[in-house]
């Protein structure tokens, strides 16, 4: 406590403990590594980056635009690639939804509430983090397959889900509703529940202290939860192709789309789709950019 103390020694008392220099010398030094060091990491990170991002979408363009122009534009416009984009669109468009509303729900229930089977709650928000797509698209067969446990009724009651559009957003659903919630928690959390509390007292109702008080201050971990959410939902693979049975221009997303081109031998196609594919990852990359950019600045106290 002492050292802590006469560290703190302002100018105009240093006469007092020594003199300026006395003073200059007790304090605390910012701590860094030598430049050979910080040099070395620096490098090592932009090699790592330029290695397995930079170089891999620097190939998928180059490879798209080998054949010029126009085919590329033909390969984006043939009509199994925009029946592929649309249901890409389609199951992202009701999946982010869903798991905004998902998220958002269970993040207030956890964040701001005590409840038995609170933990096991949270644990079960995090299972498709642990559990294979492969294995997830599995699950929904087993559940609507024709031998299924629910197979007999969809077909009684002329519901097709697996191998049809049905399933593929159920899929989609599925591995990206953590994302929403895993962003909104902390941010709930850290918020605590006294402006909740003291809106209650003032008289808002539960919707009013929502929409006025919580929502304002969980913006910006909700938008960025849904652009993560949205990324994942539209570059989905495994469970997608578990559950869509693969029939060219009606189950058919964008990623495997561009695996069937590939296995047949359109390298030229299957790059001008992937491609497609590259642009919403960088388009979410800049969103998310933006969003750590703006929460960054309220962290720090900036405007809004």
């Amino acid at each position: 406590m002492m050292g802590a103390v006469v560290g703190r020694v302002p100018p105009e008392s240093a006469s007092v403990a020594g003199g300026p220099a006395a003073w200059v010398a007790r304090r605390p030094r910012k701590l860094t590594e030598p430049r050979v060091v910080r040099w070395l990491l620096t490098g090592f990170a932009l090699a790592f980056l330029a290695l397995f991002l930079v170089l891999p979408l620097s190939v998928v363009f180059v490879e798209a635009f080998r054949n010029g122009v126009l085919p590329y534009l033909e390969s984006i416009r043939e009509p199994d690639a925009m029946a592929a984009l649309r249901l890409t669109l389609l199951a992202a468009a009701i999946a982010v939804p869903a798991n905004l509303v998902f998220g958002v729900a269970a993040a207030w229930a956890i964040a701001k509430f005590q409840f038995p089977g609170r933990t096991l709650l949270t644990t079960l928000i995090d299972l498709p983090f642990a559990v294979s797509p492969v294995i997830s698209g599995m699950v929904f067969v087993l559940l609507f397959g024709r031998q299924g446990l629910l197979g007999p009724w969809a077909a009684a009651h002329d519901l097709r889900i697996v191998f049809a559009v049905p399933g593929i957003v159920l899929a989609t659903i599925f591995v990206s509703f953590p994302f929403v919630a895993r962003e909104v928690i902390p941010v709930m959390e850290a918020a605590g529940t006294q402006e909740e509390e003291a809106a209650r007292v003032l008289g808002a109702s539960g919707f009013q202290t929502f929409f006025r008080v919580t929502l304002p201050n969980i913006k910006w971990g909700v938008i960025y939860g849904a652009i993560l959410c949205n990324a994942r939902a539209m570059g989905e693979f495994g469970a997608v192709s578990v559950v869509s049975g693969k029939i060219r221009g009606e189950t058919n997303t964008l990623p495997l789309h561009v695996e069937i081109l590939y296995n047949e031998y359109q390298s030229a196609a299957a790059f001008a789709v992937a491609s497609l594919l590259a642009l919403l990852a960088v388009a979410t990359l800049v969103a998310k950019t933006v969003i750590e950019w703006r929460m960054g600045r309220r962290a720090r106290g900036g405007h809004v």
